[in-house]
């Protein structure tokens, strides 16, 4: 946000509103949650995980009214970040700031990868990301807003196995920088690069292979949702004068690989 909107604890003279994708579950729930907390009205972007999303939005209702709805799309089909864009703004409430936080993630080695595979990760990490970003930076220009995306310390330093996740995620570090130039001087643009933080669910990551990751973190540990939702919060609401850059939260794993 400018100056001009930032929220204090004593009381906002403004309540931005914020659109979060991939907000049901996870990192993006509490970045949801954070930013809430800080103030905000925040828009949860889900594709598949209604019940939850709708349960958050009850929840932040709860506590403060009319303060969080949902809206539901594929970020990985193109075209759906249009249709996203249009039920936020036909509330008529227009946006001060968006997280691109919805992604994919999962292994591609080389010799297995096909389009399905493409499709999914490009389509999640950095197409979707791409035309949210364009569809709404009418809205964010006149509010003069802010964009975080959700990076990756991988997409600087390859992660063994996941090759389109890899170049999907580096796409994305430069839309942010590429999006920093061109959305210049209404609207700001940064990023969070994430390291160990939630492992997945799936079983990607066997205790020994999350122990060796572990050995190579600076400090020795796996950090937290909150980790990420504090410093999107930063960049998001107390970092006027931020843009173009990228912060690694990854208990300084980047700095020892």
């Amino acid at each position: 946000m400018n100056d001009t909107q930032h929220s204090s604890p004593s009381g906002p003279t403004h309540a931005p509103r914020i659109l979060v994708t991939g907000a049901a579950r996870r990192v993006g729930a509490e970045i949801a949650r954070c930013l809430h907390a800080a103030g905000a009205r925040v828009v949860l972007h889900y594709r598949s995980s209604a019940g939850e999303a709708e349960s958050l939005a009850a929840s932040l209702n709860a506590l403060r009214a009319d303060s969080a709805f949902t809206v539901r799309g594929d970020l990985a089909r193109f075209g759906a970040a249009e249709d996203i864009a249009a039920q936020v703004l036909a509330r008529g409430e227009g946006l001060d700031g968006l997280v691109n936080n919805a992604s994919s993630f999962f292994p591609t080695p080389i010799g297995g990868i096909d389009r399905a595979a493409w499709d999914e990760l490009v389509g999640s990490n950095l197409m979707g990301p791409l035309f949210l970003s364009q569809a709404l930076a009418p809205a964010l220009r006149r509010a003069g807003g802010a964009i975080v995306n959700i990076v990756d310390i991988h997409a600087d330093w390859p992660l063994t196995g996941y090759t389109v996740y890899n170049v999907a995620k580096g796409g994305l570090a430069t839309l942010t920088r590429s999006l920093a130039v061109e959305l210049a001087p209404e609207v700001r643009v940064n990023g969070v690069a994430p390291g160990p933080i939630d492992w997945p669910e799936d079983g990607q990551f066997p205790p020994e292979e999350r122990e060796r990751i572990i050995a190579h973190t600076l400090l020795k540990r796996v950090g937290s949702p909150a980790d990420i939702a504090r410093t999107v919060r930063f960049l998001m609401l107390d970092a006027p004068y931020v843009t173009g850059q990228i912060i690694a939260v990854d208990g300084g794993r980047s700095v020892h690989l």
